[in-house]
């Protein structure tokens, strides 16, 4: 048993009722925010995610030779 138009319909309709139309129409403009705001989260995140290049450390290897050298 699955839900005709009818009892569609009907559900609208107390739902309408119940909250009224500026209360369901501030609802879905929340939820659209709320959307927005978890799509720029999980872009924000994928930027985050990638990988950072290791750094290398330049090591001055002739100054430590010549020491060795000259003593």
């Amino acid at each position: 048993m699955g839900l005709g138009a009818q009892h569609i319909l009907l559900l609208l309709i107390v739902a309408l009722l119940l909250f009224g139309r500026g209360k369901i129409s501030e609802l879905m403009g929340d939820v659209a925010k709320g959307i927005k705001s978890f799509k720029k989260g999980m872009a924000d995140d994928e930027d985050v995610a990638k990988p950072i290049p290791p750094r290398t450390i330049d090591n001055d290897v002739s100054s430590t030779n010549d020491r060795s050298k000259t003593g």
